[in-house]
């Protein structure tokens, strides 16, 4: 294993947990300054606040469950049900992402609004097709470590 990719694998994910965080909670401050020059956002301020913050939540749960996903690659067990649970809740954290931005498109229609909702949609479907292919892949390992 390319011990420098890991350890920039590992730093970028703590960078993006702890930037993550303080945008999520600076989001009020954010779109007040974005209202003075942005109709959208001073006319439904608090409603987007709300949107953009519960996906901000969400995203943060989905680098959360990457983090601990990657954890078990550095100890070399990737094919655990933890990592399945986790690809799981990714998938349900990146749809619900997609539902939140497609109520924010009424409010400020936006090609970028509309890209969200296509990648975050096919990042669920994703999850929760390698979850099943992590599934899969879990009892073959678990029949063959009872083979003897």
């Amino acid at each position: 294993m390319n011990m420098r990719l890991v350890r920039f694998t590992k730093w970028l994910l703590d960078v993006m947990f702890v930037v993550g965080i303080g945008i999520t909670v600076g989001i009020p401050v954010i779109f007040y300054v974005i209202g003075g020059y942005i109709e959208a956002f001073r006319k439904y301020y608090l409603i987007q606040c709300a949107l953009y913050m519960l996906s901000g939540v969400l995203a943060l749960l989905i680098v959360a469950e990457l983090r601990k996903m990657f954890a078990t690659v550095l100890k070399d067990r990737a094919f655990v049900w933890e990592n399945a649970a986790s690809l799981k809740r990714m998938g349900k954290c990146s749809f619900l992402i997609a539902a939140l931005s497609v109520a924010r498109l009424p409010l400020a229609p936006t090609p970028a609004t509309a890209v969200v909702i296509i990648v975050f949609s096919i990042a669920g479907l994703f999850c929760f097709v390698l979850c099943q292919v992590f599934e899969k892949a879990i009892q073959y390992k678990e029949e063959n470590d009872l083979t003897i």
